[in-house]
């Protein structure tokens, strides 16, 4: 089934785009499942433009925007959050990424604003090309070339600022 392969080879892929804006595995998941039944009911307006990637994406891509919109306006931490955070914490006690950098790198992601993350992180986390994210999200290549910077300068200054013990900067 056409479908099937579709879902084998984009799942993880969208699974770890989600989670980049949601830091939640478990919202990343039901994202994807969402993402994958739009593709499968939508599966007639796919034009063949632009590589099936990308329309994926744009899909997830829209699914993410609302959900960190709808985040913003209900945001708590609940009993459920505190405890996933920390099986993904056991996990990784194997071997352990440096902690502070992660979470440094997970704050300044988070603080930067979705219309310079979601380009950085198809760029520099999914390997999208320019163009490609220019088609994904609707925009000029130029806009895209340009959100792509001014995102990861912000980054930049931000883990700079993080690593040298400074401390909070503002959201871009």
């Amino acid at each position: 089934m056409a479908f099937g392969r579709i879902v084998s080879a984009y799942k993880d892929r969208i699974v770890n785009y989600l989670y980049q804006f949601t830091g939640d595995y478990q919202k990343a998941v039901e994202l994807s499942q969402e993402t994958f039944l739009r593709v499968y009911f939508k599966a007639k307006q796919y034009r063949p433009v632009a590589p099936l990637s990308s329309w994926i994406y744009a899909i997830a891509s829209n699914l993410a925007k609302t959900e960190m919109k709808r985040a913003r306006k209900f945001a708590a931490v609940s009993l459920d959050d505190i405890a996933a955070h920390e099986v993904r914490q056991k996990a990784y006690a194997e071997d352990p990424p440096d902690p502070g950098l992660i979470r440094n790198l997970r704050e300044a992601l988070d603080a930067l604003h979705p219309r310079y993350r979601v380009p950085v992180v198809l760029k520099d986390m999914e390997g999208f090309s320019q163009e490609e994210i220019a088609q994904i999200l609707k925009k000029p290549v130029g806009t895209i070339k340009a959100r792509i910077s001014r995102g990861r300068s912000f980054l930049k200054k931000r883990l700079e600022r993080a690593l040298a013990g400074g401390t909070h900067v503002a959201r871009a």
